[in-house]
């Protein structure tokens, strides 16, 4: 190791060491913070959720508010900025669960990833929405325009193309992808047109006038899946008492906010970093929209929109062989839930 002798009696290390020196004291810190976050610290079980914040995903937030502080087990809510970073968490590890857009689930498994789907988030929560200068009214109204989805692996993406197909408008619309978070913004400046997407990324344009409802997700596909909580398969069999935990957390979080809208858009609000008003508005625009007691995984749907990714050419196959396990959610106990606090009951 080199000196440098600048005053007498003191020593100071050369540039390259200091250097080398600041890279290693800054390594050992996200070693031991990257260790801190993921694992047990004595009887404290900490789990790692990916999501994104749209109503859908509203389990996730309140999952860790009621467990923030737990001596036990703690469901830890990690906010990612699209899907794709979130599917790359769970492959890597970084995640134990993700709340992910229904057809990246089947994507993850179709590349071999062991994922299964084992709750469906809160439903009737997507919508399409125009730039309010453009008159639109209709899908067909959209013809030259350009629309934004989340991702070309979305519901949304779906939704779009099964509308296009029947009214032959297909080669028509130029459809983009957009991370969430961005919508509202490219509408506003008018560098797009039209977007669908999970509220309330919808109802932010909706509220503030600057967009107009072309129609809500439900109304065109009753059966519409936005976002799903997959897990792998390892992670199911090494600890299926905390993924029943889990699990019945989420079903309970969402019959809990049903009845408490206002504490629920309190929470949502602080870990979406989202005003209040906006979050309330999503959650009650139109009154009793949001779906909350449709939460067990259901072959059926999930092949229609693998069948679906088929038959526009999002994937070769349609095979959704071993993706589903709905047994944790059908096992969720739905009783005796009376405060955010409850919604943790576990089955020992």
């Amino acid at each position: 190791m080199q000196f440098k002798n600048i005053i007498p009696g003191k020593f100071y290390l050369s540039l390259p060491w200091r250097i080398f020196g600041g890279a290693a004291g800054w390594l050992v810190l996200i070693s031991c913070l990257h260790y801190y976050l993921n694992y047990e610290h004595g009887s404290h079980r900490i789990i790692r959720m990916g999501y994104m914040p749209v109503i859908t995903n509203l389990a996730a937030p309140l999952l860790d508010y009621a467990t923030k502080n737990s001596e036990h087990i703690r469901f830890k809510a990690i906010k990612f900025a699209s899907f794709a970073e979130i599917g790359e968490a769970l492959r890597n590890d970084d995640i134990q669960a993700a709340f992910i857009i229904a057809p990246l689930a089947i994507v993850l498994r179709q590349q071999g990833e062991d994922v299964k789907i084992v709750y469906i988030g809160n439903r009737h929560e997507s919508t399409l929405v125009a730039g309010k200068d453009l008159n639109i009214k209709t899908l067909k109204d959209l013809a030259g325009k350009t629309i934004a989805v989340p991702m070309r692996y979305s519901g949304h993406n779906l939704s779009i193309l099964r509308l296009l197909e029947k009214t032959y408008f297909k080669d028509r619309v130029r459809i983009v992808e957009m991370n969430p978070p961005d919508m509202a913004s490219a509408l506003t400046s008018g560098s797009l047109d039209a977007y669908c997407v999970g509220e309330p990324f919808a109802a932010q344009t909706l509220k503030s006038k600057d967009a107009s409802l072309v129609h809500y997700v439900e109304d065109v596909w009753p059966g519409f899946i936005c976002n799903l909580m997959i897990v792998k398969q390892s992670f199911m069999e090494k600890e299926p008492d905390i993924l029943q935990i889990m699990v019945q957390g989420a079903v309970r979080s969402g019959l809990w906010a049903e009845k408490n809208i206002q504490q629920a858009s309190e929470i949502a609000s602080q870990y979406w970093n989202q005003p209040f008003d906006l979050v309330q508005y999503a959650l009650t625009n139109p009154g009793k929209r949001i779906c909350f007691d449709r939460f067990i995984p259901r072959y059926r749907e999930i092949q229609e929109i693998a069948d679906l990714m088929k038959h526009f050419g999002l994937s070769k196959t349609s095979d959704i062989n071993g993706l589903i396990e709905s047994r944790f959610a059908e096992q969720a106990d739905l009783e005796n839930i009376f405060s955010i606090e409850t919604i943790i009951k576990s089955n020992n």
